[in-house]
């Protein structure tokens, strides 16, 4: 048997869909390409609006901007194999391709969560400091949030791939997904997994764990900076401003810990259950965080519209 270990042979994985459902897999591709499609053109349209209107040059939209890009960015990695498994029924992909699409991937989550909070500071800063909102978050803070956010999630995510190299695999390894995972990927093999399991639980923990518990802090503040406020009208004026990050908050995570419960608690449950919370997990957030914004923060759906007006015009 072929194995892989600091030599020349790649082991290959095979990408799993709904099994039993292939013969249906070109209908299943139909939904799964319009949400593509729908998540693709949405991130791009938040981008230009936001590029091309002066009024929206402001920290909470620049904070959109990369939350944007971050679904762009994680929609373009996991189009390919999504598309070859569902479209073209090809399910092979090399050690090497699904090494680099699990490592965007994770740090393409990481970033989103990073900006998720840098999103949540914006508003605390906004309701609580109004007055020097505009001093505290000053364009090249935000360009230093933006790259730390990236810079921490590309050298977290960097040691994974390395340690992925030193473990040994089968000659052919059946991931679970039609995508590759970290945690997929080490149940596969046939090395000791102690050291990538421990790594890898210490980049959750140190990423979306920390980001998820400084969310929640920032939340309380805002709540108790609103609930101090006398009128009634400002308070709901003031968490109007949250609502749409905040359901980008639930979007994200919500899929995130209904895949970690399944993986941890549900081996029992059908593997049609698995891949479709990850499907859920990777196609979701890119695709409501436009449709969110768009519906929910009334500058940017008032200026798609007069963009859509002045085409039609």
């Amino acid at each position: 048997m072929s194995v892989f270990n600091n030599s020349a042979l790649y082991p290959h994985f095979l990408l799993t869909g709904f099994q039993g459902m292939e013969a249906k897999y070109s209908l299943i591709s139909i939904p799964i390409c319009l949400i593509y499609i729908i998540s693709i053109a949405g991130n791009i349209t938040i981008l230009f609006i936001i590029r091309t209107e002066p009024s929206l040059h402001q920290p909470m939209y620049y904070f959109l901007s990369m939350l944007a890009l971050t679904d762009l960015g994680l929609s373009t990695v996991t189009l390919p194999t999504m598309v070859s498994v569902f479209w073209f029924h090809v399910r092979d992909i090399s050690f090497v391709a699904c090494a680099t699409q699990m490592y965007f991937i994770h740090v393409f989550s990481i970033i989103e969560s990073a900006i998720l909070l840098a999103m949540a500071f914006d508003r605390v800063v906004a309701i609580r400091d109004p007055l020097r909102y505009s001093a505290i978050l000053t364009n090249s803070v935000i360009i230093k949030i933006g790259l730390a956010s990236a810079g921490r999630a590309l050298i977290m995510v960097f040691p994974v791939p390395v340690l992925l190299k030193r473990l040994q695999f089968h000659n052919i390894n059946t991931l679970s997904y039609p995508f590759c995972l970290h945690q997929d990927l080490i149940k596969l093999t046939m090395s000791n997994q102690r050291i990538n399991s421990i790594y890898g639980l210490m980049v959750i923990i140190s990423s979306t764990g920390v980001d998820s518990v400084l969310l929640l802090l920032s939340y309380m503040l805002i709540l108790v900076t609103v609930l101090s406020v006398a009128s009634k009208t400002e308070r709901v004026k003031a968490l109007n401003t949250c609502i749409s990050h905040i359901c980008a908050v639930f979007t994200f995570y919500t899929p995130m810990i209904g895949l970690s419960v399944i993986r941890r608690y549900g081996q029992n449950a059908s593997p049609m259950v698995h891949v479709l919370m990850a499907d859920v997990y990777m196609l979701v957030p890119p695709l409501m965080n436009p449709i969110v914004y768009s519906v929910k923060t009334k500058q940017i759906r008032l200026h798609i519209l007069k963009k859509f007006k002045k085409e039609k015009g």
